[in-house]
């Protein structure tokens, strides 16, 4: 059964333009906030009739899911809700949304077309170790599966033991996990010397952005044919939103349920094709919580052109990083992506790293970076590698240093997102503040 339709440009833009129509016209009519926002913009949904019209609709965020608190967005009766999700904010209330029959049954079929472009069969025996509950990963990666038809084993992030002894007794040949998650089974399977009775040919990873260097440790430790990177937030249903294909060169994202613009995250205006900005989506389907020009604060970029693999679907890169993950060290504007970047491109290095911020006595601020020596590499070259990291630190993001290299596995691993940006500047200024006050 095929999943994934054939969609030209042409019939992309009719699909948009009808959908762009029919979700104005349902949020003004059923959403308070909505109504209040498009009154304010001075925009009636007789106004918006092509896509070019999608530019003269109003933001929103986060904080207004946060301040419409528990049903924000809401632009259906109560009784025609079956679910809702939510996600952490990372301040005041969890942002919630709500969920039509039809939100779910969309959502299971975008997730069913992400497994077909991994290649599953229903042979395939997926192995979903990311959270259940209230989160949408768990629930979204499940949903698909049993659309698409292969069997879910569906574990959540349990205890390492129970991963390997599912992994080895179920025949997973497919594993569905965060990228820290992915690391620690493939570090553990060798451990216990059971890396020769798995099966798993294929991962899927998501919910946390990660480099190169990670993803081909996993593939080395696992021996794996492909790791795929999924995209989702629980605002746009959760996960399976688009994957990118065997040929990895982006993800394919699916365009004829929502609108997905790149724009500069500071004046709010498109960037050309091709340029990295922030993701804002326009759902096209979606019932309970339509979302209109919802700004995600994710960093990435469209990739112009068809891709090779002869899935019509655009392209956009894998997450960069996100607007509010920047931190500002000694006036330069870093992302952790950028850091990333560097450390996966040096030889010797293990794919593990955190990011350390100061406040010396003299007022300088300091950044050191604990970066693990890849594995079977020599503790003699710590010196060598420590000024490589520095100098390509220092030509690429033009500020300075201090590295430190550490024993392989010496960083702590973990079962969900890994921690890396420690910014000790803050609890300093505010023991100062509380000081002073004193």
């Amino acid at each position: 059964m095929t999943f994934i339709p054939k969609t030209s440009p042409e019939q992309l833009v009719d699909i948009q333009t009808a959908g762009l129509r029919w979700t104005v016209a349902h949020a003004y009519a059923g959403s308070p906030f909505y109504r209040e926002r498009m009154d304010q913009a001075g925009v009636l949904p007789e106004d918006v009739q092509s896509l070019d019209d999608l530019r003269h609709l109003p933001f929103c965020d986060a904080e207004d899911l946060q301040s419409g608190y528990p049903y924000p967005l809401r632009s259906v009766p109560f009784e025609d809700i079956v679910r809702i999700h939510a996600s952490s904010g990372t301040t005041g209330k969890r942002k919630v949304l709500c969920y039509t029959l039809q939100d779910i049954d969309d959502w299971r079929n975008m997730f069913a077309r992400c497994y077909e472009l991994a290649g599953l069969t229903p042979a395939d025996r997926v192995q979903i170790a990311v959270g259940y509950g209230l989160w949408t990963a768990g629930a979204g990666f499940q949903l698909g599966c049993e659309r698409f038809g292969a069997m879910a084993v569906p574990l959540g992030p349990a205890n390492s033991d129970m991963h390997c002894e599912m992994m080895v007794d179920m025949e997973t040949t497919v594993f569905c996990a965060t990228a820290s998650m992915a690391l620690l089974m493939a570090e553990e399977l060798h451990r216990r010397g059971l890396i020769d009775r798995v099966k798993v040919s294929k991962i899927i990873l998501g919910a946390e952005r990660h480099g190169d260097s990670m993803r081909q440790r996993i593939k080395e430790l696992l021996g794996v044919e492909h790791i795929f990177d999924i995209y989702g937030l629980t605002e746009l249903y959760g996960p399976g939103t688009g994957l990118d294909c065997a040929l990895h060169r982006g993800i394919h994202y699916w365009a004829d349920y929502f609108i997905l613009e790149i724009l500069d995250p500071v004046t709010l205006e498109p960037v050309p094709p091709g340029e990295p900005g922030e993701m804002v989506v326009t759902t096209l389907r979606k019932q309970a919580a339509p979302l209109i020009r919802y700004r995600t604060h994710d960093l990435s970029r469209l990739i112009p052109g068809e891709c090779p693999c002869g899935v019509g679907f655009p392209l956009h890169d894998r997450v960069l990083g996100r607007t509010d993950d920047m931190f500002i060290y000694r006036a330069v504007n870093i992302y952790p992506g950028q850091i990333d970047d560097v450390l996966s491109r040096i030889p010797g290095l293990g794919s593990e790293y955190q990011i350390h911020l100061l406040h010396r006595d003299d007022g300088r601020d300091v950044m050191t970076l604990k970066v693990e020596r890849g594995p079977n590499v020599d503790a003699s070259a710590d010196k060598d590698l420590a000024e490589a990291v520095a100098g390509e630190i220092r030509r690429k993001i033009m500020v300075r240093s201090q590295v430190e290299i550490l024993d392989y596995a010496a960083l702590p691993r973990t079962e969900r997102k890994s921690k890396r940006v420690f910014d000790h500047r803050e609890s300093v200024s505010s023991f100062l503040d509380q000081a002073k006050a004193g």
